[in-house]
C-alpha cells in the first residue's frame, strides 16, 4: 500500500503534496477494493502515514544539492586527471607553515620565497553580494521594539576574481591593475556572465601575470561549470552530424549565434537571436595530419559536408550496414561498432576537444586545470568569499548601488594574504 501511495503522490503535477491527497486517493472505490478496505482513513492517519513514509512538512527547498562525488566519471577524472596533475605541480609550489607568514623549509622564508615558487595556482570563482544581506542575529534588549527590514534580497553585484596563496587577489604589485570584475547581474543591467566574459577576464589576468610575475609558471583553476567548459563554436562534435552528405543545394554546418563587434548577441525582427551556420573545424587522423570534413576544391561537391560515413571510411572503418545512431543514442555496452555516431565519439580527435579557456590560456603560455565535479570544497576561494561576506554583513545597509559596490570592495580588501594562506592550509 505504501508503494502505491508513493507512486500516486509522485504523479501530482504541482508537486505540492498534502495529507488530504492520501485521504482522497484511499476514498476511491477501486483502491479500497484492491486493498480490502471497508472505509478510507482520516486526515490525522494520513499525516502519520506520511511521516512513516519519510515525508515531512516543510517549506519548498530553495537550494539544490546533488552528491555525485563517487559517480564513475567523476572518480575517474579525480584520480586520473586532477590528482595526477596536482601531484606533478606540488613540488614546484610554495607551501606555508601554521603562522602563514613564511614558506616551508623547501624554500626561503619571508616575501623572498615568492620568487622561488616556480608554479603559482590562481583559483577562480564568482560570488554574489546582495544589498539587503545583513546580520540577523544580535544582542537585543528586552524592551526593544521590532525594527522593519527591507523585503527581498535587493539589488546584487557579482564578483569574479582569482586568488592565490602566494600573492592574494590577482593584481599588479602596485595594485593599479586588477583582474577583478564587478558585474551587475540582471536582464535590464549588465546581463549574465557568459563564456565570452570569462575569456575576456582571463585574458586580462594572463596579461597581468606575464607582465608582473614573469618568473612564475601560472596555472588557472576553474570549477566544472558549463560556462567554463564551453568549446569553440566550430569545434569537433558528432552530436548532430548526418550520415550522408546533404541534398543538392544544401549544406550542413554548426549553428551559432550572431554577435556584434563588441561581443553582444544580435536579434532579428522577431526578437529572437540571429543564427548562422559555420563550417566545423577539421579533424585529425591518427598520424596527426588534418582531416577536412568538407569536400575539397576540385571535387564535384566542393565545400559540402562529407557525412559520417565518408569521414569514418577515411579513418579506415567499414561502415556498411551501420545505422547513423542507436535509438536515443543508448548504445549496447557489449558491442564494439553499433552505429556511426558511437565510432566518431570515440575517435581521439572527437573525444579530446579542448575548451575555449584551455586554448586561450595555452596560446599565452598558461595552463588550465578544472576541479572535479561536485568538489567545490577543493577551492579555498570559497572560504575567502565567506570571510568577505561576514565583514560585508557588518556594514550599514546598501540601499544605493554605489554603497553596495563600495561595501563589497571594502569587504574583499579586508581579506589579507596571511588569512588566505590559512585557508589554503599547510
Amino acid at each position: 500500500m505504501a508503494n502505491e501511495i508513493q507512486e500516486y503522490l509522485q504523479t501530482i503535477e504541482s508537486g505540492h503534496v498534502r495529507a488530504q491527497d492520501v485521504v482522497d486517493y484511499l476514498d476511491k472505490p477501486d483502491v479500497q477494493s484492491r486493498f480490502g478496505m471497508k472505509k478510507g482513513v482520516s486526515l490525522a492517519t494520513a499525516k502519520r502515514w506520511l511521516r512513516k513514509m519519510e515525508y515531512r512538512w516543510t517549506k519548498n527547498f530553495k537550494g539544490q544539492y546533488v552528491d555525485g562525488h563517487e559517480r564513475a566519471d567523476v572518480v575517474w577524472y579525480r584520480q586520473n586527471v586532477f590528482l595526477k596533475r596536482w601531484t606533478e605541480m606540488e613540488d614546484q609550489m610554495c607551501t606555508w607553515d601554521e603562522d602563514s607568514s613564511s614558506s616551508s623549509s623547501n624554500s626561503p622564508s619571508g616575501p623572498a620565497a615568492l620568487y622561488h615558487c616556480r608554479t603559482v595556482t590562481w583559483h577562480h570563482d564568482e560570488c554574489v553580494f546582495y544589498a539587503n544581506d545583513r546580520r540577523t542575529s544580535r544582542w537585543v534588549h528586552k524592551d526593544a521594539s521590532p525594527k522593519p527590514y527591507m523585503k527581498g534580497e535587493g539589488v546584487s553585484v557579482m564578483v569574479s576574481d582569482y586568488v592565490s596563496a602566494d600573492y592574494g587577489f590577482l593584481r599588479s604589485l602596485d595594485g593599479k591593475e586588477s583582474a577583478r570584475v564587478l558585474f551587475k547581474l540582471g536582464k535590464s543591467r549588465d546581463g549574465y556572465f557568459t563564456n565570452d566574459d570569462i575569456l575576456a577576464q582571463t585574458d586580462v589576468a594572463m596579461t597581468i601575470v606575464s607582465k608582473h610575475f614573469p618568473d612564475n609558471h601560472h596555472i588557472f583553476i576553474f570549477d566544472n561549470a558549463t560556462t567554463h567548459l564551453k568549446r569553440p563554436d566550430d569545434s569537433l562534435s558528432a552530436r548532430k552530424m548526418p550520415k550522408f552528405p546533404p541534398k543538392e543545394g544544401t549544406n550542413w554546418g554548426v549553428e551559432v549565434t550572431v554577435k556584434d563587434p563588441f561581443g553582444k548577441i544580435t536579434f532579428g525582427p522577431d526578437g529572437k537571436p540571429r543564427k548562422i551556420k559555420v563550417k566545423m573545424s577539421d579533424g585529425k587522423f591518427s598520424d596527426g595530419s588534418p582531416q577536412p570534413l568538407y569536400f575539397p576544391d576540385g571535387h564535384q561537391r566542393a565545400g559540402i559536408f562529407k557525412g559520417m560515413k565518408v569521414i569514418l571510411e577515411e579513418h579506415g572503418y567499414d561502415v556498411a550496414g551501420l545505422r547513423a545512431e542507436c535509438p536515443k543514442f543508448e548504445c549496447p555496452k557489449d558491442v564494439d561498432r553499433c552505429c556511426c555516431r558511437w565510432l566518431l565519439y570515440n575517435e581521439p580527435d572527437f573525444a579530446i576537444v579542448k575548451s575555449s579557456l584551455e586554448l586561450a590560456c595555452e596560446a599565452k603560455g598558461c595552463n588550465v586545470l578544472f576541479l572535479p565535479k561536485f568538489h567545490c570544497e577543493l577551492n579555498f576561494i570559497e572560504q575567502v568569499w565567506g570571510h568577505a561576506k561576514r565583514v560585508y554583513r557588518q556594514y550599514p545597509p546598501s540601499p544605493k548601488e554605489e554603497d553596495l559596490l563600495r561595501n563589497v570592495v571594502n569587504a574583499l580588501e579586508s581579506v589579507s594574504v596571511e588569512q588566505i594562506r590559512k585557508y589554503v592550509g599547510p
